[in-house]
């Protein structure tokens, strides 16, 4: 199995150039590059549905970053 390269990293500073969600920039949390996508901090909230738990007794939805498909972030700074 070989590596796939892509133009982005784990921390680097991104913006999105496409979909609903353009022009929002933010720090990029992971990278999946075998599926192609990428977690963006604060862009692209979806809503979570959370099993109740000793921390969340009563459950509910918890707010988390969705992925974006890695051909439409530009970096904008690399982190170094």
């Amino acid at each position: 199995m070989s590596r796939i390269k892509t133009h982005v990293k784990k921390g680097d500073l991104v913006e999105v150039t496409s979909g609903v969600e353009q022009g929002k920039q933010g720090h990029v949390l992971q990278v999946l590059p075998q599926k192609g996508y990428v977690l963006v901090e604060g862009v692209r909230m979806i809503k979570k549905s959370v099993r109740p738990s000793q921390d969340k007794p009563q459950g509910g939805f918890a707010e988390r970053e969705g992925t974006i498909h890695i051909s439409n972030v530009k970096v904008v700074e690399s982190k170094k």
